[in-house]
């Protein structure tokens, strides 16, 4: 309640003796309440507003009976504490008021000030208490689908084989705890073939979020259903146009297939920047590979397939542009993926573990931009360098 503003009651009843004498109650053992008095249900309607926190009800108006009465009151009221008043006959209807919804009863004439700004009191706290807990509970459900968000967008790559070493990262951007639409998947097939992507929804939030996980359960039901890579894309595509719900949104994507000889790899770029490759000291530049449009840009698109020969001991890093779109500390400039990769390669020797590569590549990246990130981040590293340990 903002300061120096009461809270209103609402005093509905017919009786002007008996809504005299309630207001006199009330004003002298709860002078903190604001009364307002009307004689009708209808009044009633009219008199609401945001500040009332309290009703105090009559069961017996010449336009609202009983407790058909007060269920409409209720409806009408949903915000506020209701208190019901009944007379000495109808008392035994409190109970059944209460089991309606009403927080409690008075029985009119057996009640003085104290008793009646009592009630008031406890049934605004008590409504109050409701109303923070059923906020509460709606932020846990919506910490809940969060999580299952979380669970899509980030799952566990398939990836077992042996001489493989692999660790993902994902940050949301701008400090924020709600995901956006970047993703990241990896399977490996049973010909040993192992099927990596990492995607980038436009825009944050939960329809974004929603949108990439989608595409990745899409993209993972295609690769086990034994879909070409040549198909993937396309096939990506028609599921972005069905499940967008603004045509102005676009996806990035990067598709890669590693041979099971794991020397050589097929690079599919969907206006994604291409993967960060080195191969002992010695960086590779993938820079110059072909690209193909954004998913959901131009309807039909064309995504040429790169061969990359990867060498021997080599380290892949595939990852969404947020991580590179950061500043240095020197001014307005961008990190990129040239700085990336000098930051890559400067902390690989330095680790035994790619997951430790891939946190201190999100710490340094966030030092050198003297602050979060603003875009999300989502790293996919994938290695068959020996000295990885698991």
């Amino acid at each position: 309640m903002p300061e120096g503003r009461r809270d209103r009651v609402l005093l509905v009843e017919d009786d002007a003796g008996d809504a005299l004498l309630v207001c006199d109650q009330l004003a002298e053992a709860a002078p903190e309440f604001e009364v307002i008095a009307v004689q009708t249900l209808s009044a009633a309607e009219e008199a609401l507003t945001s500040a009332t926190a309290c009703v105090l009800f009559d069961l017996g108006l010449p336009d609202a009976e009983g407790l058909h009465g007060l269920r409409t009151m209720i409806t009408m009221a949903p915000g506020a504490a209701v208190v019901v008043l009944t007379g000495l006959i109808d008392q035994a209807k409190g109970p059944q008021a209460v089991a309606l919804g009403a927080e409690d009863y008075l029985v009119k004439g057996h009640v003085d000030g104290e008793d009646v700004a009592r009630s008031v009191r406890y049934a605004i706290a008590r409504r109050r208490g409701e109303e923070a807990q059923r906020r509460l509970s709606e932020a846990e459900f919506l910490r809940s689908e969060n999580t299952r968000l979380e669970r899509g967008l980030l799952p566990r790559p398939l990836i077992t084989m042996g001489q493989l070493r692999w660790a993902t990262r994902y940050q949301p951007g701008g400090g924020r705890a709600l995901l956006g639409g970047d993703f990241f998947d990896g399977i490996e097939l049973p010909d040993g073939t192992v099927r990596i992507v990492v995607g980038d929804v436009c825009g944050h939030g939960p329809d974004e979020a929603a949108l990439g996980v989608a595409l990745r359960v899409a993209w993972r039901a295609l690769v086990l259903g034994g879909v070409g890579p040549d198909a993937i894309l396309p096939a990506l595509e028609r599921v972005l146009a069905t499940e967008r719900l603004d045509e102005q949104i676009f996806v990035t994507l990067c598709d890669l297939t590693l041979h099971h000889n794991l020397t050589e790899a097929q690079v599919r770029l969907a206006g994604h920047p291409a993967p960060l490759h080195l191969a002992g000291a010695s960086p590779q530049d993938l820079s110059v590979l072909q690209r193909g449009p954004p998913l959901g840009v131009i309807g039909d698109g064309a995504w040429p397939s790169n061969r990359v020969d990867l060498g021997s001991g080599w380290t892949l890093l595939l990852f969404t542009d947020g991580i590179i779109e950061g500043r240095t500390g020197r001014g307005s400039e961008r990190l990129g993926a040239d700085g990336l990769m000098a930051m890559l390669a400067r902390l690989m020797p330095k680790a035994s573990k790619l997951g430790l590569v891939a946190d201190q590549l999100v710490r340094e990246v966030e030092a050198a931009n003297g602050e979060a990130l603003r875009d999300d981040v989502a790293l996919f590293l994938l290695s068959n360098a020996p000295h990885w340990s698991e």
